[in-house]
């Protein structure tokens, strides 16, 4: 999994990771300019000013305190503090499948986003990876929104033989989420997976939809939803910002998932999620295909940009 994420990276790496090689270039020494020079080229890799300056400051006192006078030690101590910041790699936290005896319950995974970044192929890709696991999911597409949402799903549950919940165009969201709990219960599935509508232009409509499907799922199941994914494009830079602060508000996100990681020169946009959000990315998109959602690593993030 780490060689396909490190192959999803290879266009960040040829332009933010370039632009930092170039800086901490071997025989370079280290001084105020390299500094100054590191930090422009973070927050021009998306990473945000609050990230870089803080990264900068960090890999400072680092190297302050080890000694490190030359750049290529330098380009080593941000590698390690990038991937330090980005937090340990983490994929989905999903309670244990029902026994039959009363323990474990229904997973469920709430999955939010703009339209167009991806977000209903990442749903199926996370039943084909649930799939892979063993679990036996259920899809519910509450984006009823667009008619398409429910072609698409429909198409993608059919290559992976699995069953769709799914109401007409303009119905209540909430109520396809209910829906989806009872047939998941009712059919033996151990995951439901919840696909939503993503119409910024309409935020305030869109949070209140979106707190209401939530809390139909917590009311419907303990603790749920489990898992409240954000879908974000990899090469929207930073306005996703802006996306993670609206959804965040609406259900209280616990990771993100980038998709188009594959066609982005923006790689540093994660760090400044984490920055100012806590929130940890836990896969990335790095094709088309069902099996190209891939668990985010930041040691290799970082080593991919650095090393």
């Amino acid at each position: 999994m780490a060689g396909r994420l490190a192959e999803g990276l290879s266009r960040a790496k040829g332009s933010f990771g370039q632009g930092l090689r170039r800086i901490l270039a071997r025989g370079r020494p280290v001084g105020a300019d390299l500094y100054e020079e590191l930090t422009e080229t973070l927050i021009l890799g998306d990473t945000g000013v609050a990230a870089a300056t803080a990264a900068v400051d960090e890999v400072r006192r680092l190297a302050e305190r080890t000694g490190v006078t030359d750049a290529e030690g330098l380009r080593r101590l941000l590698a390690q503090v990038i991937a330090e910041r980005l937090g340990p790699a983490g994929g989905l936290d999903l309670p244990a499948p029902p026994d039959g005896r009363g323990g474990g319950c229904l997973g469920v995974i709430l999955v939010v986003g703009v339209n167009g970044t991806g977000k209903t192929t990442t749903v199926a890709k996370l039943a084909a990876r649930l799939l892979a696991e063993g679990r036996h999911p259920l899809l519910a597409q509450a984006d009823t929104f667009r008619a398409a949402a429910t072609e698409q799903t429909l198409v993608w549950a059919g290559r992976l033989g699995l069953e769709v919940v799914h109401h007409r165009v303009g119905s209540d969201p909430a109520a396809v989420a209910f829906d989806g709990v009872r047939a998941a219960i009712a059919r033996g599935n151990d995951v439901l997976l919840v696909d939503t509508a993503g119409r910024l232009h309409t935020k305030t409509g869109l949070i209140e939809e979106l707190k209401k499907v939530a809390r139909i799922l917590g009311r419907e199941v303990p603790g749920a939803p489990h898992e409240r994914l954000l879908v974000l494009d990899g090469t929207a830079g930073l306005n996703s910002l802006e996306q993670a602060r609206v959804f965040g508000e609406a259900v209280s996100l616990t990771g993100i998932v980038i998709t188009k990681l594959d066609g982005t020169a923006r790689g540093g946009v994660v760090l400044a999620i984490r920055e100012q959000f806590g929130l940890p990315v836990k896969f990335v998109g790095v094709g088309e295909g069902l099996d190209d959602l891939v668990p985010f690593d930041p040691e290799v993030y970082a080593g991919e940009l650095l090393l």
